[in-house]
């Protein structure tokens, strides 16, 4: 008399709840890696723009100013406008205002800005922050 051999694997109910299960982790996670990576390419931007912040108090301590005006990139001791990373499409300084710059990379920060404006020009300098990223939530 045959033996009846017995069935080894998975149903298709098993494999599609298995399916379905990996959907929902995906589209749990995605959102956090998205916001984890622009939160990273923010605090680089935000690292980089030190030499130009401390630039400015030293040129304010030194009396080279007589305005927020006056700071601007390449004048007064300030480093010249600058292209940093492959995310970040340039940091410039007008009229005391540090401005940066995303690049057009089909990411959510396509051309989002971030300001930093020195409220007076002598020591200590203090900041306001503004821009696009407010809005988009970024910053």
């Amino acid at each position: 008399m045959p033996r009846k051999q017995r069935q080894q694997g998975f149903t298709l109910i098993e494999l599609m709840i298995v399916v379905a299960i990996i959907g929902v982790l995906a589209s749990v996670a995605l959102p956090a890696y998205t916001l984890y990576q622009n939160s990273a390419r923010f605090t680089e931007a935000i690292l980089a723009i030190g030499s130009n912040r401390s630039a400015m108090a030293v040129a304010s301590a030194a009396g080279r100013v007589a305005s927020v005006n006056d700071f601007d990139s390449s004048s007064n001791g300030l480093p010249p406008a600058q292209v940093l990373a492959a995310t970040t499409h340039g940091i410039s300084v007008t009229d005391g205002v540090i401005t940066i710059t995303w690049q057009s990379d089909g990411t959510s920060l396509d051309g989002v800005t971030y300001t930093l404006a020195a409220q007076g020009f002598v020591p200590p300098i203090q900041w306001v922050s503004g821009g696009s990223c407010i809005a988009g939530g970024f910053c």
